[in-house]
């Protein structure tokens, strides 16, 4: 039997070593690091991280290698950092996403004459435009909070900066000068220690980015796509991933068509310099310097709307022309009627990267500009190049393709785009004008000649519907009895001539029975579209005016795409000269002739001429 002073003894040994054990519990969990979480290859939400209100937010300037402002200093560039707080009381180090972009500070105003005017004879200067000036908007001095809510609670540190020129940033825009790719470069170096980074726009006070591993991923849609692109030219040292967004791979791509000065679509009239004023959002009192230097000396000397021709301007705004040195991974996405940055914008980079051995991707949907990868796509790549987890993505499937009708996050896989089953097929066309002629493997010889009388005023989708018109040509296949599936970019070659020394070239490839239903987008038609300047038919960077009466042959692509064409429609291709949404607007009249017997389109196929046969046979 225990006596009580013996019991009280014992009770007192007792709720001590429980008290020691408790101790040594919260001094285990307190030590206890939060560290980023993976599951089936993907960096999951970490709970640690997911408090907004702990996140640390700052802002400091980079010094970039550059003056653009002409003020003698270097460049710096205005940078936002926000992070789990466990980076500063724990010394955690995580990788980076960052996004930049010449928009956060806001853009100018649409205002009538911005714009160039585009009603005139080819050939012929427009009248001058007005030029507008941004009103910069936005909180300071935070920059943006895209993506942050994203990748944060993932365990990544989110970095936004602003353009040369733009927001905060010192130096001028360029629209794709080589200042555009050092600046991101620049910030990427001071991620990884490279490069100094200041609490103020002229101050001497460094921060340093010692929460970084140096692992650097970007990503961004339309402009702010273009940028990860024009970073990863530099081969900068530490940028290990990117995810480009229905980017801009070429200014002379945006901007013309195998040499006719074509504007992006819904914004006719818009050119390089255009751009430049939209963004212009930078310090007013470096504006008159910057519009002096870069858009009224280096952009109007450059751009060259006159002839539309490729020359030095526009190989130094061509990042393919500039890809040698890029290590980064690429995910690249797009959507194939997206007519603003056109899908051969992406499809040229992916096949280069490619090309070159480097990790590719590409993700492909059917609506129009913009359109990220679903979240889970994106965040295997990430944690795959950034946090270093070997989750097998480099042996994923190729392409990802939003097949019609489809959710955007439930795309189908093929093993490479374009499809490694599709082979070109080569149609021609027979007379048929002004109604519609016919379109098939049968080549026809000593046709009539048949012509286009061009007139503006009437759109492409107006064309494809007439039944009888002089404004167009078309012709068009059996009705499809199967479906039929185009991965690829489709070719044209078209003999012409023309009655002026200069004419445009417009060439659309249709399904038709047009679909007028009303919920249905006007793109559901139109399988791809393109341009061309006859004055450019043997050369890109040296037009030569036609002679009247003269034959010239004609050849290039139009847009790449994926698209699978159901039984009961027919494919049309339609030629024309003038096209509303997207040429100059010359006065009507002007004829072309085509020969019929040296005119054909080459359309790659899955399965090629045999499923081409069976999918046009009863």
């Amino acid at each position: 039997m225990i006596k009580k002073n013996n019991l009280a003894l014992c009770l007192s040994l007792i709720f001590g070593f429980i008290s020691l054990i408790n101790a040594q519990t919260e001094e285990v969990s307190a030590t206890k690091k939060a560290l980023p979480i993976f599951n089936n290859g993907e960096a999951q939400i970490v709970p640690e991280f997911k408090d907004a209100s702990k996140w640390i937010r700052h802002d400091l300037w980079v010094e970039t290698e550059f003056d653009t402002d002409g003020d003698g200093k270097k460049d710096r560039m205005h940078v936002s950092v926000t992070r789990p707080y466990q980076t500063d009381t724990e010394k955690l180090k995580l990788p980076v996403i960052y996004i930049t972009s010449p928009y956060f500070a806001g853009v100018a105003p649409f205002v009538e004459g911005s714009f160039w005017n585009v009603k005139h004879e080819l050939g012929e200067a427009a009248p001058p435009r007005v030029h507008p000036e941004v009103v910069r908007t936005g909180e300071r001095p935070i920059i943006s909070n895209s993506h942050i809510h994203t990748w944060v609670p993932r365990g990544y540190i989110v970095v936004h900066s602003s353009s040369p020129g733009t927001g905060l940033s010192q130096g001028a825009p360029t629209v794709g000068g080589e200042n555009e790719s050092l600046a991101p470069k620049a910030v990427i170096d001071w991620l990884n220690g490279r490069a100094k980074g200041y609490t103020e726009p002229y101050g001497k006070e460094r921060v340093k980015a010692y929460w970084s591993t140096g692992k650097v991923g970007m990503t961004g849609t339309s402009y702010n796509g273009t940028l990860p692109l024009a970073a990863a030219t530099t081969g900068v040292k530490g940028l290990e991933a990117i995810i480009p967004i229905a980017p801009n791979t070429s200014y002379y791509h945006y901007y013309r068509s195998n040499g006719l000065v074509r504007s992006p679509g819904g914004y006719l009239g818009e050119d390089i310099d255009v751009l430049y004023d939209f963004i212009h959002s930078g310090d007013e009192s470096k504006r008159a310097h910057n519009n002096a230097i870069i858009r009224d000396t280096e952009l109007k000397n450059g751009m060259d709307r006159i002839t539309g021709d490729y020359n030095d301007f526009w190989a130094n705004r061509d990042y393919l022309n500039k890809i040698e040195p890029m290590k980064a991974a690429l995910l690249m996405a797009h959507g194939f009627n997206d007519w603003n940055v056109m899908p051969e914008h992406s499809y040229r980079i992916y096949k280069a990267a490619k090309d070159k051995g480097l990790p590719t991707q590409t993700y492909y949907h059917q609506d129009g500009h913009g359109g990220e990868p679903p979240l889970e796509m994106m965040n295997r790549w990430f944690t795959r190049y950034l946090h270093g987890i070997e989750n097998g993505v480099e042996n994923d499937p190729k392409a990802w393709i939003v097949r019609e009708n489809d959710a955007r996050n439930e795309p189908t896989p093929y093993k490479d785009y374009p499809n490694p089953e599709a082979a070109p097929v080569v149609l021609y066309p027979t007379k048929g004008a002004p109604e519609v002629g016919g379109l098939s493997l049968k080549k026809e010889t000593t046709q009539v000649k048949e012509k286009i009388i061009d007139n503006y005023s009437f759109s492409g989708a107006v064309l494809a519907q007439a039944e009888n018109t002089n404004h167009r040509l078309l012709y068009v296949t059996p009705t499809l009895t199967k479906d039929l599936h185009i991965s690829g970019t489709p070719k044209v070659t078209i003999s012409l001539a023309s009655n002026k020394a200069a004419a445009n070239l417009s060439v659309w490839l249709v399904s038709l029975p047009w679909n007028n239903n009303r919920k249905a987008k006007i793109t559901d038609n139109i399988i791809t579209r393109g341009w061309a300047d006859p004055q450019n038919h043997n050369s890109l960077t040296n037009g030569e005016p036609l002679n009247p009466g003269q034959f010239y042959e004609v050849s290039f692509s139009l847009m790449p795409d994926d698209q699978i064409i159901p039984k009961g429609q027919q494919i049309g291709l339609m030629i024309f000269s003038s096209d509303r949404e997207f040429t100059l607007w010359p006065e009507p009249g002007t004829e072309l002739t085509v020969d019929l017997d040296n005119t054909n389109l080459t359309i790659p196929i899955v399965g090629g001429t045999e499923s081409f046969k069976e999918a046009t046979t009863e």
